[in-house]
């Protein structure tokens, strides 16, 4: 195996006139495949470094962007705020990425990897991009918003005017999350592993309020994502590994997971795997097992 190494990090601008932040990480030898990263919410690229130097030992060139409104695309300051419809946005700056990994590996399969909010951007990708990638990975997803019509009737009211900068959805908001785990911080639920769960709440680029105007564009942007009609647009030949926690509250301890399995089944997914991991929460990268999890990750990887 080759020791990864890392290249600099990079920004590029997108469509809005800003600069998105990358990260990327490059093995020393020649790469046999790329992967892009698009990560959670309330959360930043950086955080999958120890996951990128796994891919690198298996020569996987790696990048990942901090999304709008998140890490080091934007002001400490303005953190949660995606700005200007912010999901069709990151759709286009996840494009805009994949354009540069083309350029720099012309000739190089690529995957696209999501977590959490950012498995569902990728959901939606492999809609509109299905047919230019080599497979997708689906980390702590989830394919269904109990009452998403109430939500965003509420939503619609909540970001009207001024009231779209206020911060309404923050780490509070989210405690139902944690009801079934142990309340040492609030942020149990994410992970088993008390040093993880440490690091997350320590980081200040993680754990912040979003804007009403953010839950906005991604509620609708579930709506979009979920319509039958755009389900079906994913490629039945693209190959998908959705791995998940057992307890993941993001998931509904599988079902929300299985239901979103289910549907790409039913239309068709011929090369579909679904993990769950016993006792595991939602950052299944960063549980107790996490290199058991990486290990099943970048094996399906090599596969494909």
């Amino acid at each position: 195996m080759s020791a990864p190494s890392t290249s600099p990090s990079f920004t590029f601008r997108n469509a809005a006139g800003h600069d998105v932040f990358v990260r990327r990480w490059i093995p020393a030898d020649k790469p046999r495949a790329a992967l892009a990263v698009v990560h959670g919410l309330a959360e930043h690229s950086g955080r999958y470094e120890h996951f990128a130097r796994a891919l690198n030992d298996s020569g996987f060139a790696v990048y990942a962007l901090d999304r709008r409104g998140h890490g080091h695309t934007v002001a400490p300051d303005a953190l949660g705020d995606g700005g200007t419809d912010s999901w069709n946005g990151t759709l286009e700056d996840i494009a805009l990425l994949e354009g540069i990994i083309r350029s720099e590996y012309p000739r190089l399969g690529l995957f696209l990897f999501g977590h959490s909010l950012g498995s569902v951007f990728v959901q939606r990708y492999m809609q509109l991009h299905g047919t230019e990638l080599a497979g997708a990975v689906l980390s702590g997803t989830f394919g269904r918003v109990r009452d998403l019509g109430n939500l965003l009737a509420m939503v619609d009211t909540m970001s009207a005017g001024a009231a779209a900068q206020q911060r309404t959805l923050s780490p509070a908001t989210m405690a139902g999350y944690n009801k079934a785990f142990e309340n040492r911080t609030g942020f149990e639920w994410l992970s088993r592993d008390p040093a993880q769960v440490d690091a997350y709440v320590k980081d200040p680029l993680c754990g912040f309020a979003v804007t009403n105007g953010y839950v906005r564009d991604f509620l609708y942007g579930f709506a979009e994502t979920w319509e039958p009609a755009n389900e079906a647009r994913v490629p039945v030949t693209l190959p998908i590994l959705i791995f998940s926690g057992e307890r993941d509250p993001v998931g509904e301890e599988m079902a929300s997971v299985k239901d979103l399995a289910g549907r790409y089944r039913s239309r068709g997914a011929r090369d579909l795997k679904v993990t769950f991991y016993p006792e595991g929460r939602h950052e299944m990268l960063n549980e107790l097992n996490r290199d058991e999890v990486m290990r099943d990750v970048i094996g399906w990887l090599r596969e494909h």
